[in-house]
């Protein structure tokens, strides 16, 4: 669709100051190319606006590139177990600066959804193994304190695989050991857990993880009845991921001496948050940690109009997802936000009371997903350049 004409007015010379600050469109754009199809959408309409981007990560894919740009830092590659078993390439990093050694690592790099085939998914037997190899990894390089993210898990394994990486043993009731990377399925016949074989590489690094804090392992809104079904379960897969789930709590309850099954962040990342309570890392809210790094609160200070978007809207969008971090930080300033986004889902309006002024979808006429994933950046461009010139009319007004 070409470029709308120019409208007459004023606005052609405004000068406003906008902040472009998205997450990524899953499966299509990443968190910086979403913010320059944004930007190139609002210059159509303003040439002389001036535009800040600051895409943002929540601990998910693009949290390692993200925190290794921001800080000056270093990637490194390696090999190895991804969610479906078979090995793949994958990264981690090291933040730069005056600090000590920080290794970054994002658990979607090596246990993503992205990685596992659509004919593969099935959360009760994909794993975190490979989390648990970037782990020893990055121990074995020095690392004297790890930053890890959660977000944008293809698993529901309760961080098992990762755990079983660093030398922890699971057992069922009859005593023989669960097989190592089998998934979250073979959870329900969990009866005992070992950690004595942990690799001692971990004794003295912290561990602090990025990770939604609403998430939890256990009952309803348990990650595997939340997530499960987006991950390939079917309903009865979705029930015995669950029952999975409960027994680890339990299991694990007695190991570290707390409840885990509803504590925050326990759910991050199909259990994984869990998983790492259990050897002993410290889970935060995940802006709490990302925030550190990405100065959005200063370029918040400086702009007149906010622009965030993501994939899909919906009543999860609160529960700690990018847009509404950006409106709840926005609207302490007092500034107006307007997300665009993939999809309007269910229950989208209650965006509207964290701080969400207006929202819109970049589909502006029918099409089958795979076409809107295709299509992503210039309907994402259109859409910016539609929703910016609604604006600039209402200022003449």
């Amino acid at each position: 669709m070409p470029a709308l004409p120019k409208l007459p007015g004023s606005y052609k010379q405004d000068n406003i100051k906008i902040l472009v600050s998205p997450s990524g469109f899953k499966e299509s754009l990443d968190p910086k190319a979403t913010a320059g199809h944004i930007e190139a959408g609002i210059l159509r309409v303003v040439p002389k606006a001036t535009i800040v981007k600051a895409p943002l990560v929540d601990g998910g894919e693009g949290f390692v590139e993200a925190l290794v740009a921001a800080t000056n830092g270093s990637l490194e590659e390696l090999i190895v177990m991804g969610p479906t078993g078979k090995l793949i390439p994958s990264h981690y990093g090291f933040l730069g600066g005056d600090r000590p050694k920080t290794a970054i690592i994002e658990m979607a790099a090596s246990a993503g959804l992205r990685l596992v085939p659509k004919d593969l998914q099935d959360p009760g037997v994909t794993t975190t193994f490979g989390v648990g190899q970037t782990i020893v990894a990055a121990l074995r390089n020095g690392a004297q304190q790890i930053l890890l993210g959660c977000g944008d898990s293809g698993t529901c394994d309760a961080g098992v695989g990762m755990a079983q990486a660093l030398g922890a043993k699971f057992y069922a009731a009859d005593g023989h050991e669960l097989p190592v990377a089998s998934g979250g399925k073979a959870l329900v016949g969990l009866a005992a857990i070992d950690l004595s074989g942990l690799n001692p590489l971990l004794r003295g690094v912290p561990i602090q993880v990025a990770c939604n804090w609403h998430n939890v392992l256990c009952g309803p809104l348990g990650v595997a009845r939340v997530f499960g079904p987006q991950k390939g379960a079917t309903v009865s897969e979705v029930e015995h991921l669950a029952l999975a789930m409960d027994k680890f709590a339990a299991v694990c309850t007695q190991k570290v001496g707390r409840d885990v099954s509803l504590a925050p962040g326990s759910g991050a990342s199909g259990g994984l948050g869990a998983g790492l309570m259990l050897i002993g890392a410290q889970l935060y809210p995940r802006y709490d940690i990302i925030m550190q790094f990405l100065q959005i609160d200063q370029l918040l200070d400086e702009c007149d109009l906010v622009f965030t978007a993501e994939g899909g809207l919906d009543f999860q969008t609160p529960r700690g997802k990018i847009p509404a971090e950006v409106a709840r930080r926005a609207k302490k300033r007092g500034l107006p936000v307007v997300a665009l986004a993939g999809t309007i889902g269910r229950g989208a309006k209650v965006n509207y009371e964290i701080g969400i002024d207006a929202f819109a979808s970049i589909l502006q006429r029918p099409g089958s997903l795979e076409t809107a994933i295709a299509e992503a950046a210039p309907l994402l461009v259109e859409s910016a350049e539609s929703v910016m010139r609604m604006i600039m009319v209402g200022r003449l007004l």
